[in-house]
């Protein structure tokens, strides 16, 4: 999402947004009625390309009324069914801005059939998704068209609509998954309860006895479980599930009344590639009932597992349309060959023989040199009043000099846990850690300087990293002062060569984190992270939240910078593409444990343990023909 969301996202009870609506007869997009006494959209009669009237048989069409129009909205003279939603020359412009957002966008969302709507943060994907639903704030201006389909024989047109319309389409006829469950789910209500607000919206006040078991047969078809598990996610509270269990239970909400259209905005993004995996499987499930699917999103591994058609959007406008594999196989535009481009891929399953790779990259360690980090049988254990969490369990592993170690695994396997205790923020059970020659396990604060001194982080989010009130030149200066000795004019020249090194101009130093892109604000975050000149840095999830072109360029700075810099480095993702990429060993850990390790290639193309090939096999390859045939031997294994 990105750059759309903080242009296009506002809470979904606001008052319509300004839109090119009912302004008269003679305005193009005016809602009259037709001779036939139809309500049409555009110059209000018979002849207009965007009518909406009676065919000849009795249908109501969408295009020139009659029975030759191949777009129409119900059945046609030949059976076949036309969109559930159709956009035609949609456009969301905003206040101040000198650019619209998005402009004369035209897609058909077909029943049964999953449309992926492509491109960069900032391309106008969301917003041309919400400007259709009127889900933009009053700043933004829609115009076009947004026909939705209710029946056999009628079609609503959505920009310019009423409140009530819309808020009886929103959610009855229309679906929509967001991004982050924990900002969509209300943190003081329980699932079961969302869920059946959902319905009540729509269907009126239902007996307790009627309404419980359609809550729970909803949770069950999105995969919640079963029985006893199943009633008590229905009374669990969002902190109480996991992040894949908060999503189906979003896809759960917004199916709850049955919608004809389903828009997911980038389901999947910040979910392990097994989560993500089963998530997309219950997207394609879905389109198995007649629903129609858009799919937002950015990752094209994920347009290839479960898309049928494909839409990219740069720059606000559709640049490139098709089925999968056409556009996959034989990109026209090329920004889609950029996009696809910039995919990371799993190198060790497109190696004839992985293994010739093993032996070309990884060099003998020099054992004389000592590792910069070095932990032995490392125990963390949480205590909640009796409650015990066995974070991480008896973990080993060492990083040499200029090496990057790899920590891989599904969210809640421990990986984050162990990156803190390098840096003491996670308090050590029991067990070594040493960083720099530094036992940071029950260290004093100011024993541990040394350690914190010589090692960088960069967050997965530098959104929330970042201090929003702070300029981005005082948040990379931040270590320099913290850790003292240097001067004013010092610290000035330290930011204006860190900020060279990431690639970034000088005059960035006096801006702002909600001044810069995503990528930016990352290569700032990674500017701070060295401004110490570590010996270790810790990337946790650097790339999750980026586009897969702005991931790749940020990839190709952090190997410059590590082969140049010669820093150590722990890696810590779930993305195993990323990691194959920046990665010379790697660390597999499950519930705390480390299940594998050893050199990448090796670790990835030739799994030794089950759950290694479970992760293996779930992560989404950039080739529809590829990863269908992964799918199926995924869901047999």
């Amino acid at each position: 999402m990105g750059g759309e969301e903080t242009r296009s996202h506002g809470p979904a009870g606001l008052d319509v947004p300004t839109a090119v609506g009912p302004a008269g007869l003679d305005d193009p997009t005016a809602v009259g009625p037709t001779s036939d006494g139809q309500t049409a959209v555009g110059p209000a009669g018979l002849d207009d390309p965007t009518a909406v009237g009676s065919t000849s048989d009795g249908q109501t069409a969408v295009g020139p009324a009659g029975l030759d129009d191949p777009t129409a909205v119900g059945s046609t003279s030949d059976g076949q069914t036309g969109p559930a939603l159709r956009l035609r020359g949609l456009g969301v412009s905003f206040a101040g801005s000198p650019r619209p957002a998005s402009a004369d966008v035209d897609l058909d969302l077909m029943p049964g059939r999953v449309l992926a709507l492509v491109g960069e943060s900032g391309s106008g994907k969301s917003v041309t998704a919400m400007g259709a639903l009127g889900l933009l704030p009053p700043t933004a201006t829609v115009s076009g068209s947004a026909l939705l389909a209710r029946g056999e024989a009628d079609a609503t047109e959505l920009v310019g609509a009423p409140r009530r319309v819309l808020d009886d389409v929103r959610g009855r006829l229309v679906g929509t998954v967001f991004q982050e469950p924990t900002t969509a789910l209300d943190p003081l209500e329980t699932i079961a309860s969302q869920v059946g607000e959902a319905i009540r919206a729509h269907e009126g006040r239902l007996r307790r006895r009627d309404l419980g078991p359609r809550v729970l047969d909803l949770l069950a078809r999105v995969g919640l479980g079963e029985g006893e598990d199943l009633a008590r996610i229905a009374r669990s509270y969002p902190h109480q599930l996991s992040g894949g269990q908060l999503q189906r239970a979003c896809i759960a909400l917004a199916m709850a009344c049955g919608p004809r259209v389903l828009i997911a905005d980038e389901p999947t993004t910040a979910l392990d590639v097994t989560v993500q995996a089963g998530i997309l499987d219950l997207l394609r499930e879905l389109t198995l009932t007649g629903v129609a699917v858009m799919l937002i999103t950015h990752d094209m591994g994920v347009v290839a597992d479960v898309a049928d058609d494909v839409a990219v959007m740069h720059d606000g406008r559709i640049v490139e349309r098709g089925e999968v594999r056409e556009v996959f196989h034989h990109p026209r535009h090329p920004y889609t060959r950029r996009l696809l481009a910039a995919v990371p891929r799993l190198d060790s399953l497109r190696q004839e023989n992985p293994f010739e790779a093993v032996a070309r990259e990884s060099a003998p360690r020099d054992e004389g040199v000592d590792n910069v980090v070095e932990v032995t049988g490392l125990n963390v254990v949480y205590r909640n009043g009796r409650r015990r969490v066995h974070a991480v369990r008896d973990v080993s592993l060492t990083i040499a000099p200029g090496e990057v170690l790899g920590l891989v695994g599904e969210s809640g396997s421990g990986k984050s846990t162990i990156a803190g205790t390098l840096t003491g923020l996670v308090p050590v059970t029991s067990g070594s850690v040493r960083v720099g020659g530094v036992e940071v396990a029950g260290a004093r604060r100011r024993d541990l300087l040394p350690a914190r001194r010589s090692t960088g982080v960069v967050y997965q989010n530098p959104a929330s990293s970042l201090n929003p009130r702070r300029t981005v030149g005082s948040s990379i200066a931040e270590p320099l002062v913290v850790h003292g000795g240097v001067s004013a004019a010092v610290r000035r020249q330290r930011v204006a060569e860190l900020l060279d090194a990431v690639h970034l101009p000088a005059t960035m130093a006096e801006r702002y984190p909600h001044e810069m892109s995503g990528g930016q604000r990352q290569r700032v975050a990674i500017a701070r992270a060295l401004a110490l000149d570590p010996r270790l840095v810790i990337a946790d999830e650097p790339t999750s939240a980026l586009d897969v072109s702005v991931q790749a360029v940020i990839l190709d700075l952090l190997r410059g910078l590590q082969r140049e810099l010669g820093f150590a480095c722990l890696f810590v993702s779930h993305d195993l593409a990323v990691v194959d990429s920046v990665a010379s060993r790697t660390l597999v850990l499950s519930q705390g444990r480390v299940v594998e390790q050893g050199v990448t290639e090796q670790v990835l193309a030739r799994p030794q343990e089950d759950y290694t090939r479970r992760l293996v096999a779930a992560v989404p390859v950039p080739d529809p023909d590829v990863q269908a045939v992964r799918r199926q031997r995924r869901r047999a294994a």
